[in-house]
């Protein structure tokens, strides 16, 4: 199975939001990286195909998407940033007729929603009413509804939002056991979460295809960029022209920093282990959570 992005490009009247995105995917995790306003959204609303694009195109294994219509959507799960729900439904009901419009319907939708809401740690609450639910767990029952008809692809645009650590825990450990058959791409601000899952990194910039590399590989080439220091306070700014500045932390003597740049500070200071934030750091000058 390969999903293939060619040349992808999106016009909002004179703004372009996408411009001639290329890339390909087999089964496996990919991250979306970038800043607010990259073009992250608008790249997954064509991959999922409610948003033409301007030029370009998507292919499932060689067929333009377009072309595969139904039967594309049928291999397709897509969790969006907004849930839309049903909020005098239970979780349940709200599954059920959701199943029912995909197709999936009688005894196969009974186990597949009972299984789903197990696995989303809903079982206990399945028959509640939604509007009593909380963020993160209405973001639970949206993942349940994008897992519904057992996707070959999942697009996922901020799975983890709203959910406390635990969750999120739960639901790296649902995605990588999913990845292994599947194609699996999301965005998160969360960088911590794509580390742990995402074997690759799609990285855009004003709607630009910066990088696509693994992100083992993307975290070592940070290696000699990131230092830990102790600055005077009044340093910091400073700094701040020239490093991105992160982890702030007072203690004797001055303020402890996270350095990131392609430069050694010109004072003592030790190089850390990267990480993902890191990456985010150095290209696009902020960090992300």
């Amino acid at each position: 199975m390969e999903l293939s992005v060619q040349k992808l490009t999106k016009d909002f009247g004179k703004k372009r939001a996408v411009d001639r995105v290329s890339f390909s995917l087999t089964p496996g995790v990919y991250g979306l990286l970038g800043p607010n306003g990259a073009g992250k959204t608008t790249l997954m609303k064509m991959m999922v195909d409610i948003l033409t694009p301007t030029a370009g195109m998507v292919r499932l294994d060689g067929v333009p998407i377009r072309a595969l219509g139904a039967a594309y959507r049928d291999r397709l799960g897509y969790m969006p940033q907004e849930i839309g729900v049903y909020k005098n439904f239970s979780a349940q009901k709200f599954l059920k007729y959701i199943a029912a419009l995909k197709g999936i319907t009688g005894r196969a939708a009974d186990r597949r929603i009972d299984a789903l809401l197990k696995l989303m740690g809903l079982a206990d609450t399945g028959k509640k009413r939604l509007g009593g639910f909380s963020g993160g767990m209405l973001r639970r029952v949206g993942i349940a509804q994008t897992l519904l008809n057992d996707p070959d692809i999942l697009i996922l645009d901020e799975p983890t939002a709203g959910l406390d650590p635990q969750e999120r825990i739960r639901l790296r450990n649902i995605i990588s056991e999913l990845s292994e058959h599947k194609i699996v791409v999301l965005s998160t601000h969360i960088i911590s979460d794509m580390e742990f899952i995402a074997g690759k990194v799609i990285m855009l910039r004003g709607g630009v295809l910066l990088r696509m590399d693994t992100t083992a590989q993307l975290m070592r080439q940070m290696e000699g960029k990131v230092w830990s220091a102790v600055a005077p306070h009044e340093a910091v700014p400073k700094l701040q022209k020239h490093y991105t500045v992160g982890n702030l932390l007072p203690v004797p003597g001055g303020v402890q920093v996270r350095l990131v740049g392609p430069d050694t500070p010109p004072f003592p200071c030790e190089p850390v282990r990267p990480v993902l934030k890191d990456v985010f750091s150095y290209y696009f000058g902020g960090y992300a959570e």
